[in-house]
């Protein structure tokens, strides 16, 4: 999977988010829905940062993992 690629798949669910927030979390499956959103945006973003900090110390990009949802949820802005 490339930088571009991921980014793509985070745009998408940005969309979606932004989608779902608009239409209100008024229903347990919405509010489900957002948070499972959420919770792949950020994996997606920490798999993005995985790559950037191998390339950066000339570490093959590739194989950076993408991490459970728990791990990614953990960390702290």
């Amino acid at each position: 999977m490339s930088d571009k690629t991921i980014l793509h798949h985070i745009n998408d669910l940005v969309d979606e988010e932004n989608r779902l927030r608009e239409a209100g979390t008024k229903e347990p499956s919405q509010a489900e829905k957002l948070r499972h959103v959420e919770e792949q945006l950020d994996q997606a973003w920490d798999l993005l940062r995985q790559r950037r900090a191998k390339r950066e110390f000339g570490e093959d990009p590739a194989t950076a993992a993408l991490r459970d949802a728990k791990t990614v949820e953990g960390y702290e802005n």
